[in-house]
């Protein structure tokens, strides 16, 4: 990390959903790194991982991207109060409502495409031209899923669970294209947009409390376990920092193996 092409150093990184199991591994590490982060989630989320890690270089701020009308303005707001981000991190997965296929309704379906698409699509194109209007040529990692990539396998999931719900895995796969899209789009204005693809990162409390499926599925991974939160960062922070300059519109897969057979 003393090389500078991983140099965080007053770099402005946003990250959203920077408060969650694999999001809260991420802020720590820019923190860490010396970025000034904005972490933002989920009124009343955000701060209080700021206090208990002592993040120093970390401002929370609350957000509700369901409300996709906000957007434009949260951005707006944001550049003003800190600066327009060098990089932007879009965790956001608060989409699907985990329900049986046969349950899934149309109001269903369009919470997932607002929590994950149109935010998606709103989140980036205001902060990317706020980038633009100030020539940084920053860098957006969004997160897809490996059920974004193949479907999941009904036999790994024991009753009560429910296979990953389509609405979820339909907007991960829609997020994978957008993202290229955007990788186009900005290309020749030094604007880059890729996707980290996650495998299997089940919190630990959902590990213990449903330990049936969480061994079906760990025993279909290629290396027989699940993906630890500080394993994410590595990968998320290449593709932030200028080692990954010449990387954009591509998707790293972080799942163990998953989607490799």
């Amino acid at each position: 990390m003393d090389d500078p092409i991983f140099n965080f150093e007053k770099r402005r990184i946003w990250v959203f959903g920077g408060a969650g199991y694999l999001g809260s591994a991420i802020t720590t590490a820019l923190d860490r790194a010396g970025a000034n982060v904005i972490c933002l989630d989920r009124p009343g989320v955000a701060a209080p991982l700021v206090l208990e890690r002592d993040l120093r270089n970390t401002r929370a701020e609350d957000c509700d991207l369901l409300d996709v009308n906000t957007i434009p303005d949260l951005v707006a707001d944001l550049c003003g109060k800190y600066g327009v981000p060098h990089g932007v991190v879009n965790l956001v997965t608060d989409c699907s409502r985990g329900k049986a296929f046969e349950e899934i309704t149309a109001a269903d379906f369009r919470i997932a495409n607002d929590g994950v698409l149109t935010s998606g699509f709103l989140l980036t194109r205001a902060a990317a031209q706020a980038m633009k209007s100030q020539d940084i040529q920053g860098s957006f990692v969004h997160f897809s899923s490996m059920y974004g990539v193949v479907s999941p396998d009904p036999s790994s999931y024991a009753a009560p669970h429910v296979p990953n719900p389509i609405d979820y895995g339909a907007v991960k796969a829609g997020l994978l294209q957008m993202s290229r899209y955007f990788a186009v789009y900005f290309a020749t204005d030094g604007i880059r947009s890729n996707c980290v693809t996650p495998g299997p990162f089940p919190h630990p409390d959902y590990q213990s409390s449903s330990t049936a499926t969480s061994e079906a599925l760990r025993n279909r991974v290629p290396m027989k376990r699940f993906g630890e939160a500080h394993e994410i960062v590595g990968p998320v922070l290449f593709l932030l920092s200028d080692a990954a300059s010449y990387v954009t519109g591509q998707s790293i897969g972080v799942d163990g193996g998953w989607t490799a057979w």
